[in-house]
């Protein structure tokens, strides 16, 4: 087949040139997943009976097999001309089972859309040469520079939103170039700026600049109080925002120093006032935190401080994934 850009299968699919393989791979999920959406759209834009013509499949998921979905793709689509079955993780896919789409990929179904998407493909691999030939694909990459304020612009009018080229700069700046995070801080924004429709610096810094350390302290307030489901489940939202895992540890070593020492003042008998003084917190939940440094045991938080320390050596000196190194810390943070 042949390797297309974004914007090439955005016009392809504008009108109506459709194939049978798709390969859509590439580290920016999120602009990755609405082009596998947009596919899907425009084959079964007029489908009665959707359910029965749309199938999905992950094969980092033990219980999905490969040979389930080849079968969903060889069956006949209920009262419409095609069905859409998407397989996600194919890098997952095992050499035992690399013959089986192969063999579907040299002869597929006329009458199914079958749409292959992974984050990373080994381009070293047999398979993933032959997938790239045999199908329309596309690489999904974190966009940059002019391809980046372009699709800004084009996400500001989906939201009805206007903003000047020097905000902008700084939205990007604080937020990165992650498309999903980069979507949903300026859904946010836009809603924030009603009944108006700019969206203004000291906007961008009241909602977005305090949105991670909202979330760090969410995880600190999570651990302190021994809730490990609540506090993984920060850990991960932190994560998946691409907040970057030396950062969480520097940003936790920092609040629990603070929190030490708010505990040791305390101590000592100052008053409330010299403690906010020497120990700074800036937000809505400064009374949350003095409430954590008052219920937290002064032993405990010199452990922690210590386990942070070492998932921070751990981390930089590569033993383990930086996610794991963060999971482990969190489990044995809030224990």
């Amino acid at each position: 087949m042949s390797k297309l850009t974004r914007e090439q299968l955005r016009t392809a699919l504008t009108e109506g040139r459709i194939e049978s393989l798709y390969v859509l791979f590439g580290e920016e999920d999120y602009l990755r997943d609405l082009a596998a959406r947009a596919i899907t759209e425009q084959v079964l834009a007029d489908a009665p009976l959707r359910e029965f013509n749309e199938s999905r499949y992950s094969l980092a998921n033990n219980s999905a097999d490969i040979r389930d979905a080849i079968a969903a793709a060889e069956q006949l689509p209920m009262m419409t001309m095609r069905r859409v079955v998407r397989i996600d993780d194919v890098n997952k896919l095992t050499e035992d089972d690399e013959a089986t789409l192969l063999r579907y990929v040299d002869r597929p179904a006329e009458s199914s859309v079958v749409i292959l998407t992974a984050r990373d493909l080994d381009k070293r691999r047999k398979v993933t040469k032959t997938l790239i030939n045999a199908c329309v694909s596309v690489e999904f990459v974190h966009l940059q520079g002019s391809d980046l304020t372009k699709w800004l612009h084009g996400r500001l009018r989906t939201v009805n939103a206007t903003v000047d080229e020097n905000t902008l700069k700084h939205f990007v700046e604080l937020v990165g170039t992650d498309a999903r995070k980069l979507a949903n801080e300026l859904d946010k924004l836009a809603t924030a700026a009603l009944p108006g429709v700019q969206i203004t610096r000291e906007l961008v810094d009241e909602l977005v600049a305090r949105s991670r350390e909202q979330g760090v302290f969410d995880l600190s307030d999570n651990l302190i109080a021994h809730d490990v489901r609540r506090a993984l489940r920060t850990l991960h939202r932190l994560l998946d925002d691409r907040a970057e895992p030396v950062m969480l540890i520097g940003t936790l070593a920092s609040s629990f120093h603070r929190l030490a020492l708010a505990k040791e003042l305390m101590a000592s008998g100052a008053p409330e006032q010299e403690v906010n003084r020497l120990v700074p917190f800036f937000g809505p939940k400064r009374e949350a935190f003095l409430a954590n440094a008052r219920r937290s045991d002064a032993a405990t938080l010199a452990r922690n401080i210590k386990l942070i320390a070492n998932a921070d050596l751990a981390i930089k000196t590569s033993r383990g994934t930086p996610r794991m190194q963060l999971e482990f810390l969190v489990c044995e943070l809030a224990a």
